[in-house]
């Protein structure tokens, strides 16, 4: 039987719970929030917090293997609203992020301790990066395997672009966060590598990244995450006298590579046209004047940004750090080719010129010839559409789920 935490049990940790409950290894979850829009109460959430907490019902857990530590978690979105966001500003405040993953982490821990002298025969604990430490050492307690699921690539790769940033584009300086991280979060990431017995990744380029790390790094396994059902809807591709419509969705950040996005575009200039979907991460006014050229939307559902990605040319996704970019498969979901970079999932699924182009790093002339070859190539650019949603329905999650679950059962022995 195996743990698993998490304070959000987003798309690919409610992929991975689900996949052991079905097979019968699951032996509890422990999340922040498990929303349920069945309860007669749910109604009286204010609406704001409850499209918020409605992302949290991706999964059906049985109340027996369900651990829930609410407290943090709803303070962290309701403090701002009563002008006390402070409250969950930085490493160390109360109600941040972080403090919201290390009290599930100990939570977790004790629930742990606490299944083990209710003789639940658990033999491994699955937890991720910032929100393990806690639960590792109580494994190594309870002589118990320790899955280290790392979403991202390791810290000081990221570090080291980030810095790299700095010099190149100063007047992005303000979106790139990596930097901001606290030595003892640092720390942290590098216990909880170190206290792991395997690590699982979604990408090449997150296990590439881990050859920075100073110690000796567990073994280290790929499971490319999976993509939602093509899409059945019918395409309207534009035309060869249209602008090419391209779309970029992520969080602004110049570790997402924005600035490059931002200027490859514009080399076209009326030859195409820009929608980004996304919010702003810190402070740029660079950032600030890109959005104001081109048409920027903060925030959309699920479904409608699958809407938008339907009435989109092409998605660019010129991330410089990533785990994986899930865009890159819902894109390919909804018949949308790929242009991204190296640094992310896009060379695990991507085929090059079929329904996706790999482009280096920081090559803003990159971004804009292949732009330019699908302005001037609608052929080619209706064929990549279908090959996209053909490519798609061969990378689903019950294919990422299978794989889980045999190295999961790998591991445990």
């Amino acid at each position: 039987m195996v743990f698993v935490s998490h304070p959000t049990g987003n798309a690919n940790v409610a992929a991975v719970v689900t996949a052991l409950l079905d097979d019968r290894l699951l032996g509890g979850y422990a999340t922040c929030v498990h929303w349920r829009p069945e309860r007669v109460w749910a109604p009286l959430v204010p609406a704001g917090l409850r499209r918020t907490l409605e992302r949290r019902a991706r999964l059906s857990v049985p109340d027996e293997l369900l651990f829930t530590r609410p407290g943090r978690e709803m303070l962290r979105h309701l403090l701002p609203k009563v002008k006390l966001g402070k409250l969950t500003k930085g490493y160390g405040s109360p109600f941040g992020v972080d403090a919201v993953y290390q009290d599930l982490d100990r939570y977790a821990a004790w629930v742990m301790e606490w299944q083990r002298k209710k003789g639940i025969p658990l033999k491994a604990v699955y937890a991720y990066e910032d929100g393990a430490l806690a639960q590792f050492e109580m494994a190594a307690r309870l002589g118990l395997k320790r899955i280290y699921d790392l979403p991202i690539g390791y810290w000081r790769a990221n570090r080291a672009i980030s810095q790299e940033e700095v010099e190149l584009q100063p007047e992005w300086r303000g979106t790139l966060n990596a930097l901001a991280d606290p030595e003892e979060k640092l720390a942290r990431k590098d216990a909880e590598i170190a206290a792991a017995d395997v690590i699982f990744v979604a990408s090449s380029f997150t296990r590439s990244t881990l050859t920075q790390y100073g110690g000796k790094v567990p073994e280290v396994r790929v499971i490319q995450y999976g993509t939602p059902p093509p899409t059945t809807t019918p395409r309207n591709l534009t035309e060869s006298r249209q602008p090419l419509r391209v779309l970029y969705v992520g969080s602004l950040t110049q570790r997402k590579g924005i600035s490059y996005l931002f200027e490859g575009v514009e080399k076209l200039g009326a030859h195409a046209c820009l929608t980004v979907i996304g919010r702003k991460v810190g402070s740029s006014e660079a950032l600030d004047a890109a959005c104001n050229r081109h048409r920027w939307i903060e925030s959309l559902p699920h479904a409608q940004i699958l809407q938008e990605m339907r009435s989109h040319d092409v998605l660019v996704f010129p991330s410089l750090f990533e785990g994986f970019g899930l865009v890159i498969g819902e894109a390919l979901s909804q018949g949308v080719p790929v242009i991204t970079t190296a640094h992310t999932g896009g060379p695990d699924i991507l085929r090059e010129g079929v329904d996706g182009f790999i482009v280096p790093i920081r090559d803003a002339e990159a971004i804009a010839a292949r732009l330019l070859q699908l302005h001037g190539d609608r052929k080619l650019l209706r064929e990549m559409s279908e090959n996209a949603r053909a490519r798609a329905a061969e990378l689903t999650w019950k294919a990422y789920q299978d794989r889980t679950v045999a190295l999961v059962r790998e591991t445990i022995g």
